[in-house]
């Protein structure tokens, strides 16, 4: 009997695994169907759509004065007079420092006296000349040596012009950097001289602007300290983009004068560019920026897709595409971490 027992136990054991071993396989046949059923993942969309877009930029600046200048002798000498105040505002042509010039003096009061004798015999030999006195070569010889020696009253009184430093035009000086009696040349900085009642303002724009800067154009900008909008009107503009920072040098002339408006003020230029009308503007954080270029994902027939795209001008929370897209695209702008080029998505909001 307790072989037939432990014969019929070792037969159920057997059964009851088989019937364990075809559940398990059941149910990892089911799994793979299961897995498979993974849910779409719901995106936001944006329509992309013509709109108006004022195309403005805003740089640094800086106010200098329309005309500045070192002021410098054109000659060697001794200062003898100094006849400005430091900080005072000249008129142009006002004598500001006095060399010595008592040879010079000295050597024209000579030639002078000379001339004069020489005039009254060129007046002789004239007079001779008309009833056959003198030859005419005789009298073209002296007339030859009075015009030498006003020559020479003409060198002299240019080299005493030098000895009177004038101011170049109408302006406020600077600090002297001379002393009665000190001995100057060329190289001597005497002072400076600015144009302040007038200003020009100083800016760069990017390359990609240079073209606009036109000129003639009014332009807008503001100091750190207030915003108040003042005008200017661009004067000039360099020839050249500089190489070190791919950027446009322009000058321009202040409008208005006002006495919060001091030179070397720092300020921010507001540059109009123009309207355009058919501007393809994006939300911002749907452009994605790789190392070598920028893309956003576009919607097409349920799936992702990538699309290099060009910007422009930015704003606050949208940005121009220049380049890459067109009207009535529709660009992706959530989940872009986590969907990959040619995934399946679906759409949750559809914005424009």
């Amino acid at each position: 009997m307790k072989k037939v027992f432990i014969a019929a136990f070792l037969k159920s054991c057997f059964f009851i695994c088989i019937a364990l071993s075809s559940c398990g396989k059941k149910e990892k046949a089911l799994e793979p169907k299961l897995n498979n059923k993974k849910p779409l993942l719901k995106v936001d969309t944006f329509v992309v759509v013509a709109k108006s877009l004022s195309q403005d930029i805003e740089v640094p600046g800086s106010l200098i004065p329309f005309e500045e200048t070192e002021i410098h002798p054109e000659t060697s000498g001794r200062v003898t007079e100094i006849l400005f105040r430091e900080g005072s505002t000249v008129t142009k042509g006002t004598v500001l420092v006095k060399l010595f010039d008592g040879d010079l003096m000295a050597q024209y009061n000579k030639l002078k006296i000379q001339l004069k004798v020489a005039e009254q015999t060129l007046n002789r030999y004239d007079a001779l000349l008309k009833i056959n006195g003198v030859s005419q070569q005789e009298y073209d010889q002296y007339k030859l040596s009075v015009n030498s020696l006003q020559a020479d009253m003409q060198i002299l009184e240019t080299n005493i012009e030098k000895t009177r430093i004038r101011a170049p035009f109408t302006g406020t000086l600077g600090l002297r950097n001379i002393s009665l009696g000190a001995y100057i040349n060329p190289q001597t900085i005497i002072t400076s001289i600015r144009q302040v009642n007038q200003l020009k303002l100083d800016f760069t724009v990017p390359e990609k602007y240079s073209s606009q800067m036109k000129v003639g154009s009014v332009i807008k900008f503001s100091l750190e300290s207030d915003n108040l909008n003042h005008t200017a009107t661009i004067i000039a503009t360099e020839n050249n983009i500089a190489s070190d920072s791919r950027s446009l040098r322009v000058k321009a002339r202040v409008n208005q004068s006002n006495s919060k408006l001091i030179a070397g003020a720092f300020v921010k230029v507001k540059c109009n560019l123009g309207t355009n009308n058919a501007a393809l503007m994006i939300p911002s954080e749907a452009v994605i920026p790789k190392a070598r270029n920028k893309q956003v994902l576009l919607y097409k027939d349920g799936f992702a897709k990538v699309e290099i795209v060009k910007t422009g001008i930015r704003d606050s929370s949208m940005i121009e595409i220049t380049s890459g897209l067109q009207i009535g695209d529709t660009i992706l702008t959530t989940g872009l971490l986590a969907i990959k080029p040619g995934a399946s998505v679906k759409l949750n909001k559809i914005k424009n």
